[in-house]
């Protein structure tokens, strides 16, 4: 870093890497970002040509000095960097849409984070993001990993469980969206608002709120309980306010597929007759925004951004590696090893909390038991997680079949069989580690229900 800091982001020809690069002008002065490598695959390769050419139209309007590459060589890219960024998605938005359509097809939530769709995500990205590691720790072993690619709770729990690398943060935008908010909700700026977060990624709980300094948790959850609060793909459905109050903190937007199952379920079935799931929705989106990152004159992030999910990307990724940066010790949520900061949960286990960020990493905050009705779920949760991401790396079939089981998002049963036979099937091409059993399901005929996700796989898509 005596020349400047070397930045290197897997997966750059996202359409949120503009808010990347948007965070890392703002904070240039304490964040002297000298080179940005947006690395991607060959099938990825138009969409980085056309973030790169925004980037650098960006970094120019600025004024600043940052010297952005692309390569589809990540080894290339790698060499000597100080930060690197994972915000990739395997198998591309066409996965995304599959992973979607087929559990709704049997009637099942098919959300890409929870549910089936999030285990066949982390079955497919886990080995990915193992092997990333494997080529960091060859060729820049100081480097600090900052992980945005979903499931970051199974993602995390894999790299803390199968490899030595200990450099590592997960990052979601969940808590920072719920922050931003409840500033809104109580109609004050956002910097005036504290909140303590803790629990697993996408089950995440406030656990209190403050207000300049002073302690309003109360006031606040009944200011949520009449008001929205909610994400761009998380259809706003009202918590029970009795049921909040009880449970004396507030919920995530994620936790509506666990207290409003039936109702999102029922919204999710709607947009699929309509050949309109939330993953076809996010390409047409994507399909629009790279439209607009085409246009020459364009210099800066387009407020269209905004309707992706993923919003202040920035806020949370790029504060994050200032942090361990400057030793700014800046209160960040993130995923990280518990360490007994969620006492409920295993101390080796990975979890999503309020942590002071600084040169040695998250030293998470720890805020002792939690209530019954919060301590099941994430224990539930947590049990899934395990043994998803050890499927992920050993192609255990029988313990993909108990994650399923775990999962409140899924079904029991031939129905659940089948669902799961039918997802293997569709992401043959990336998952190497059930070659077998897939190989096995195809002889005994198994063929995929839904008609776009079956055309889909038959193009190798």
């Amino acid at each position: 870093m005596k020349n400047g800091i070397k930045i290197v982001t897997i997966g750059g020809g996202s359409s949120y890497t503009p808010e990347l690069v948007e965070g890392f002008i703002k904070r240039h002065k304490e964040l002297p970002v000298k080179e940005l490598w947006l690395v991607d695959i060959e099938e990825g390769k138009h969409k980085l040509e056309i973030v790169v050419n925004l980037a650098k139209r960006m970094v120019k309007k600025a004024g600043v000095d940052m010297e952005v590459n692309l390569t589809l060589d990540r080894r290339e890219a790698l060499k000597d960097a100080d930060f690197v960024t994972t915000q990739l998605r395997v198998g591309l938005l066409d996965a995304r849409i599959k992973d979607e359509r087929i559990p709704l097809s049997h009637g099942v939530i098919g959300q890409e984070t929870n549910g089936a769709g999030g285990l066949f995500k982390a079955l497919r990205t886990v080995p990915v993001v193992l092997d990333i590691i494997k080529d960091i720790e060859e060729l820049c072993p100081n480097t600090w990993l900052v992980n945005f690619t979903n499931p970051t709770g199974v993602i995390s729990e894999a790299v803390f469980k199968y490899t030595n690398f200990r450099r590592y943060i997960g990052l979601c935008n969940v808590p920072i969206g719920v922050k931003n908010g409840m500033a809104d909700i109580l109609e004050v700026e956002k910097d005036r608002v504290e909140m303590d977060f803790a629990g697993l990624n996408h089950m995440v709980y406030a656990l209190n709120v403050r207000l300049d300094g002073k302690d309003i948790t109360k006031e606040a959850i009944e200011k949520f309980v009449t008001s929205s609060l909610t994400m761009q793909n998380i259809k706003d459905i009202p918590l029970n306010a009795d049921f909040v109050r009880a449970l004396g903190v507030i919920p995530c937007p994620y936790h509506k597929y666990y207290y409003k199952h039936k109702e999102m379920l029922e919204e999710e079935l709607e947009g699929f007759k309509d050949g309109k799931t939330r993953g076809e929705t996010v390409k047409a989106l994507e399909d629009d925004l790279f439209e607009l990152y085409k246009d020459p004159n364009l210099d800066h992030k387009p407020e269209q951004l905004a309707k992706r999910g993923g919003a202040h990307y920035s806020d949370a990724a790029c504060e994050t590696i200032a942090s361990i940066y400057g030793n700014k010790l800046s209160h960040i949520v993130v995923t990280t090893k518990n360490n007994g900061s969620v006492p409920d949960l295993p101390a080796d286990c990975a979890v999503e909390v309020s942590s002071y960020i600084g040169s040695t990493g998250a030293r998470a905050i720890a805020f002792g038991p939690l209530q019954p009705a919060q301590r099941g779920w994430l224990q539930c949760m947590k049990n899934m997680e395990l043994c998803v991401e050890e499927a992920a790396v050993t192609g255990d079939y029988g313990l993909l079949m108990q994650a399923f089981i775990l999962n409140p998002q899924t079904v029991s049963g031939q129905k659940m069989v089948n669902v799961l036979n039918e997802l293997l099937i569709a992401h043959e091409k990336y998952l190497p580690q059930f070659a077998d059993k897939i190989a096995e399901l195809k002889a005994a005929g198994v063929t995929i229900k839904d008609d776009v996700a079956r055309e889909l796989t038959e193009k190798g898509l």
